[in-house]
């Protein structure tokens, strides 16, 4: 609705991280063409079951198959047991069924992003861990922290080990290297849909060329 500088406008959030949609209520004043002022309501959506009325807060219907009220924010622990396998295929992969502990994990249109665009599909995920294990059969990938936010976790990761052949073009020279990674995982139905990660692959070449 709009009068004057004044736009109210009712919608409905999605997918917010919380156990329920909102309804919210947001009241904008608008000046030469730009928001100057914004006040809002926000409550929880009355499922079908909870209206007093027997009517939907939003629209004609309740929420459908395709508008489902968010699942319940991720614990730390959930979490753990979610990443969990993929982070055992990480640990000595030359002697693990990487793809059964990857399809554990991940959906199998999972997508494993080294930049903002460019991703590995799971299966190519998986080729790359056994060329890791080849590379440095004792590489081991500790969970060092791990945060959720909604449906995201955020895992900090510590990986070691010592190469015993040719790692990012820098020869075996015997040494180790201990260096930090950092994955932003998204959940979906209990399982691995995404990741965007970095590891700090510089600093690990330093200690190997040391």
């Amino acid at each position: 609705m709009a009068e004057k500088d004044f736009v109210i406008v009712h919608g409905r959030f999605l997918s917010i991280g919380q156990p329920m949609n909102w309804m919210a209520a947001d009241v904008l004043r608008i000046k030469d063409g730009i928001l100057i002022e914004h006040w809002d309501v926000i409550q929880d959506e009355a499922t079908k079951e909870q209206s007093k009325s027997g009517l939907p807060m939003f629209g004609a219907s309740f929420a459908n198959s395709d508008h489902q009220p968010a699942a319940a924010p991720l614990t730390p622990t959930e979490a753990q047991r979610i990443v969990a396998p993929l982070y055992d295929a990480l640990n000595e992969p030359g002697q693990k069924d990487v793809a059964a502990l990857l399809a554990k994990a991940a959906h199998s249109d999972y997508r494993s992003y080294h930049t903002n665009e460019d991703f590995l599909t799971r299966d190519q995920l998986a080729d790359v861990f056994k060329k890791l294990g080849i590379t440095i059969p004792d590489l081991r990938w500790e969970i060092m922290d791990i945060q959720t936010i909604g449906d995201q976790v955020i895992v900090r990761g510590e990986a070691s080990g010592t190469p015993t052949g040719e790692f990012w073009g820098a020869k075996a020279s015997g040494k180790s290297f201990k260096t930090m990674a950092l994955d932003i995982f998204t959940v979906k139905n209990g399982k691995l849909a995404s990741c965007y990660h970095v590891e700090n692959w510089m600093t690990a070449l330093q200690q190997i060329s040391k």
